[in-house]
């Protein structure tokens, strides 16, 4: 039975930074990709960043240069540093496992979720 479990979201001044985390059990983070997405209120949920099962990362425009999404592999961790916050950032954060993988690049669906973290920015 695969869990992740977010945690590190909070509430913060805009410029401000965050760090996400996603631990996970019954899942090995060395197989396809993982990802993290939000939802604002009203809005759909949108993709943020992506991580291939080599590494290999991709990110929204609204957060290029902003946001870098990494792996802990021994420690089973999902990370997403979150810096130069803007208030548009805020949502529920959830990160994902298990989503398809070809040349180089991830694509939905994606097997398992998270439960989700909020993120307030003011």
């Amino acid at each position: 039975h695969v869990q992740l479990v977010e945690s590190g979201g909070g509430s913060v001044q805009a410029g401000g930074s965050l760090r996400l985390s996603c631990a996970a059990s019954g899942y090995t983070y060395n197989r396809n990709c993982m990802a993290w997405f939000r939802q604002a209120p009203g809005l759909q949920r949108e993709g943020v960043a992506t991580i291939t099962s080599d590494g290999m990362t991709s990110y929204a425009d609204s957060v290029k240069g902003r946001f870098t999404i990494s792996k802990d592999g021994p420690k089973n961790t999902l990370h997403l540093e979150m810096a130069g916050l803007k208030p548009e950032d805020t949502g529920m954060y959830y990160c994902a496992a298990d989503g398809a993988q070809y040349g180089g690049r991830c694509y939905p669906p994606y097997r398992h979720w998270g439960q989700r973290t909020q993120v307030t920015v003011s």
